[in-house]
């Protein structure tokens, strides 16, 4: 009887564990589901070592290159294609970067089309790694366009960076992108940073380490492999490395107590991938090697006192932090034998192999060392099941980019952030009458490449449409003195002044600055006893330049959609919930708000 009872037990415990079980599975996202029915570990592992084993050198030195493409090739009869082929079959890279053309957002099914193309020419399954700091709708038409990281910083709720990361995920995956170089964990904490900036979740350490940590996690738990970067972190620098090589005077104590704790957070987080930076810590690495060559930062620090057994990626290997001082092939050799895994966007992928190649048959470079590297790449590539599963359903791209849901999550998160730091007269919300004239000034920092539309256009749209009677002028950095001083004049005719002003923060750009006479103009109207509302995009920074200024309202992003956040914001129509996430010197501490 006691027998019957326990197999009676057994059987009832064996069903309530399958139900559960079946109940967890249900609830997984779609890339969750795909890989919880894989192998397992085991099998993995299986596929890694078989593989690994049947790799000539050659096939072992092409998994350490990922080159980029740069625009979106259709024709398979151009020599841009031609190369794409060349890479893939003759040199064996171990993936790509869709990085596209900086100015231009492309039509995602030629870019899927593509990346299909690819995987198919690929003895193994390719990384396809994209920069999709914005979401994917920041390089593709008709997907999500997200805020990025300091926008997420200033809502200050783990969840919105969360979804950022899975929604961003979703619709990489979709596209058949399967590594995404980001989340930015560096901590901005330099308010002359022209190449980090509004790309950090904001300048504290600990809410850095949170927004990335919840950033990676929906992120990988769509089946895209997060890459935390710029390690060791590139949150203090002037210079942008794409430019030159930047170099933080910073000791071992502030190195720990600042940019690090991000790093160590992601590796808790089981980020898949870091990403170095080109910048020199001399006070860390005497030698003043960029952190990219740094046995002492990539070897010893990153991966065997902090623990990453993740794939290292190099940045950009055609950076001039790195590029201006290191012949091309001795780069990748010096990359290598830091501790980098993967070298990314050499200029010359031949180049690179072959110095890869006569490394390792000179004993320069083990071989053993390269099988450590390739080991860690394709272990990785077992993880997001791409090889079991290379290529996407293109059928799904429509249903999947810029989804319904996707779009609101997007708008939650954008509207949640904008931040209101000084209102000194009390003019927000702005109530304007009928028969007020309000001049609408639209400055910009730079007029070219604005790949989201014409700075400024949305905002005024949709003003125009609540009040009619609105004059519109825009400012450039090429707007000559005659003219800003007619500008001047006109701001006195008017009743209500509004100004958009757009600081773009974008690589090689070097600078985030407005001219002096963009300045005086800012300074001008501040002087002028009338309401005033200032909405900045882009670097929050100005206020350092222009003090005097009675409204300060921070969007941090440049598109549409921000543009449309902040009007509703200024006007009244939702509140200002952003908190600020980093430091104005000599104004507000981090999380003032007035």
């Amino acid at each position: 009887m006691e027998s019957t009872l326990k197999t009676i037990l057994k059987y009832i415990r064996e069903i309530l564990l399958a139900l559960i079980c079946l109940n967890l599975f249900a609830c997984l996202p779609e890339g969750a589901k795909a890989r919880a029915g894989d192998e397992g570990q085991a099998g993995q592992n299986a596929w890694v070592e078989k593989t690994l084993a049947s790799f000539s050198l050659d096939e072992k030195v092409g998994q350490l290159i990922v080159p980029a493409i740069v625009g979106m090739f259709r024709s398979q009869d151009s020599e841009a294609f031609r190369q794409v082929r060349r890479d893939i079959t003759e040199f064996h890279v171990g993936g790509y970067l869709l990085l596209g053309e900086t100015s231009t957002i492309h039509e995602p099914a030629g870019a899927a089309l593509l990346i299909r193309r690819m995987q198919e020419m690929a003895g193994t399954p390719l990384f396809i790694a994209a920069d999709f700091e914005g979401g994917v709708g920041l390089r593709f038409t008709g997907a999500t366009r997200l805020p990025r990281a300091m926008a997420v910083g200033a809502t200050a709720d783990e969840e919105m960076a969360f979804q950022a990361g899975r929604i961003t995920a979703r619709e990489a995956r979709a596209l058949g992108v399967n590594v995404n170089f980001y989340p930015v964990v560096d901590v901005n904490n330099n308010a002359r940073n022209p190449i980090i900036n509004i790309r950090s979740f904001g300048g504290d350490p600990q809410s850095v380490s949170r927004m990335a940590r919840a950033y990676i996690r929906g992120s990988q738990s769509e089946g895209v492999m997060a890459t935390a970067k710029h390690f060791p972190g590139h949150g203090d620098t002037s210079i942008d490395s794409h430019l030159d090589l930047p170099s933080i005077d910073i000791d071992r104590a502030r190195l720990d107590a600042v940019e690090l704790p991000p790093f160590r957070a992601a590796i808790s987080e089981g980020v898949g991938a870091i990403m170095s930076a080109h910048i020199a810590l001399p006070r860390i690495d005497a030698s003043s090697m960029p952190a990219t060559l740094s046995p002492r930062l990539m070897g010893e620090l990153l991966r065997k006192e902090m623990g990453f057994g993740g794939v290292i990626f190099t940045d950009a290997m055609n950076m001039l932090g790195i590029a201006d001082r290191y012949p091309e092939g001795e780069a990748a050799v010096r990359a290598v034998k830091a501790g980098a895994d993967v070298v990314l966007f050499p200029i010359n992928v031949e180049k690179s192999f072959l110095a890869l190649k006569r490394a390792v048959a000179t004993g320069d470079i083990p071989e053993s060392r390269v099988d450590e590297s390739v080991r860690r790449i394709l272990k990785a590539k077992a993880r997001l099941g791409i090889h079991k599963e290379r290529v996407a359903d293109i059928a799904n791209l429509d249903r999947t980019l810029g989804s319904t849901e996707n779009q609101l999550a997007a708008r939650r998160i954008i509207e949640s952030a904008i931040t209101l730091v000084r209102d000194s007269r009390g003019v927000l919300p702005l109530r304007l009458k009928p028969d007020q004239r309000a001049l609408f000034i639209s400055v910009v920092d730079n007029n070219e490449g604005w790949r989201d539309g014409t700075p400024g256009l949305a905002f005024q749209t949709a003003l125009r449409k609540l009040h009619p009677n609105v004059t519109a002028v825009g400012v450039s950095d090429q707007t000559a003195p005659a003219e800003l001083s007619l500008v001047k004049k006109m701001a006195a005719l008017f009743d209500v002044i509004i100004v958009n002003a757009f600081i773009r923060v974008s690589d090689s750009k070097g600078s985030i600055d407005m001219t002096e006479g963009e300045i005086n103009l800012l300074r001008h109207l501040s002087s002028l006893k009338k309401p005033f509302a200032f909405v900045l995009y882009g670097s929050p920074y100005l206020i350092a330049s222009v003090p005097e200024l009675p409204t300060y309202v921070l969007a941090y992003e440049y598109y549409p959609a921000a543009e449309e956040a902040a009007l509703r914001a200024v006007l009244g129509e939702i509140e200002f919930r952003g908190r600020l996430p980093i430091e104005l010197p000599g104004f507000y501490p981090i999380g003032y708000r007035k």
